[in-house]
């Protein structure tokens, strides 16, 4: 099997095993959702955005890296064609990195400049990013070094958050970004 092919099996078997975790976390105790939680990160213009910020309106919240060879950038991409059908729209999309030591704030910046622009790159201190990846229940481990490089392990889940910054649902991009953009104004 070609390397690729063995890459795009491993990150396909992880994103099922991902699914799989979310759909079985995703009961409620006390009717509060167990995906989701408190969070201070830092943009690219150094401003901190928390939890708070982002209430009042729906959300995305996505966690990777900005060296991942195809999955990020693919579902950047696909996020972005969404809010393309939402002109105007209030929606926003979180970029969180799972990579704390190479994706500084400014590097998060910069990568996500690429896609539309209500979609906001996130980074912070080991602490902070490790707190963030708890609340929302993300895997997320560095590989092997390589040649002084490495690859992030990590789940791919988009979580959809309501006004109220609870979790709704893992967001579904294997449909048309229309059908998509429809759900997510439904909860405008």
């Amino acid at each position: 099997m070609p390397k690729l092919s063995r890459l795009s099996v491993i990150v396909a078997a992880a994103v099922l095993i991902a699914a799989a975790l979310l759909a079985y976390l995703t009961p409620s105790r006390n009717g509060t959702a167990l995906i989701g939680g408190p969070f201070a990160l830092q943009t690219a213009d150094g401003a901190t955005l928390t939890d708070k910020d982002m209430l009042g309106h729906p959300f995305l919240v996505y966690f990777g890296y900005t060296h991942c060879p195809d999955i990020c950038p693919t579902d950047l991409a696909q996020i972005s064609d969404v809010f393309a059908k939402l002109p105007g729209k209030p929606v926003k999309a979180l970029f969180v990195t799972v990579d704390p030591e190479r994706d500084t704030a400014k590097a998060m910046g910069d990568y996500v400049s690429s896609f539309d622009p209500r979609i906001v790159g996130l980074s912070g201190s080991a602490e902070q990013i490790e707190k963030a990846e708890k609340a929302y229940r993300v895997y997320a481990r560095k590989g092997p070094v390589k040649n002084g490089d490495y690859a992030m392990d990590h789940s791919s889940v988009i979580y959809l958050m309501d006004r109220n910054g609870r979790f709704v649902e893992a967001f579904n991009l294997e449909r048309s970004a229309a059908e998509a953009a429809r759900e997510l104004e439904s909860h405008l």
